[in-house]
């Protein structure tokens, strides 16, 4: 028996690299999209309670295995996840002010002032609440990944959603997958406002 090897036309390997060279640059895009947050579980040992989550794009696909397709409100957070790459929580909740620093959060603040990160909503409650920052990670017109930092003087949170996510998604995903409930202000643009949300 003879096995003839199909050869690929110069054409062929030419659209085959073309669509290796675009998914890799959109993993990479995407990839950037995700914070480095692993310097807050030293936290861990100051708080009294800890929430920590950490999916990528293999393990939401085996958590979405979970959810039914009966239950209108798990259908729809199935139909956000299978688009995402990552789910990444940490919530930190202290018995008394003053168990984290300005630091913690510098090396945060300062990834999301990189290219491309875009603050939307700023809530600052000057009488000892939650302040709480949201950040898009666009590239060009599309969202490749979304970053929350709510904190107040007993808790810390820091979400970082990688992947085609926006806030009213978010507030669909609140509640599951680890992501606490944040009581998130609408932007201008969702209460009808013009024009596309960005800057800082």
């Amino acid at each position: 028996m003879i096995y003839v090897k199909p050869l690929l036309t110069t054409a062929k390997r030419a659209t085959v690299w073309a669509l290796l060279t675009a998914f890799c640059v959109a993993t990479a895009r995407a990839q950037d999209a995700k914070l480095q947050i692993d310097h807050l579980n030293k936290l861990a040992e100051k708080a009294a309670e800890v929430v920590e989550v950490t999916l990528d794009e293999r393990l939401l696909k085996a958590a979405a295995r979970f959810l039914s397709q009966d239950n209108p409100t798990e259908a729809k957070v199935k139909e956000i996840v299978s688009g995402l790459k990552g789910v990444y929580v940490r919530v930190f909740e202290f018995d008394k002010p003053g168990e984290y620093s300005a630091n913690d959060l510098e090396s945060i603040r300062s990834q999301l002032r990189q290219p491309g990160w875009n603050k939307i909503v700023a809530v600052v409650n000057r009488r000892g609440g939650d302040n709480v920052d949201v950040y898009l990670k666009y590239h060009d017109d599309n969202i490749v990944g979304l970053a929350i930092v709510a904190a107040d003087p007993t808790q810390l949170t820091v979400v970082n959603i990688i992947g085609p996510i926006d806030l009213e998604k978010v507030r669909q995903l609140e509640g599951q997958l680890g992501i606490p409930k944040l009581n998130l202000p609408k932007t201008d643009q969702e209460k009808g406002g013009k024009g596309k949300a960005r800057g800082d």
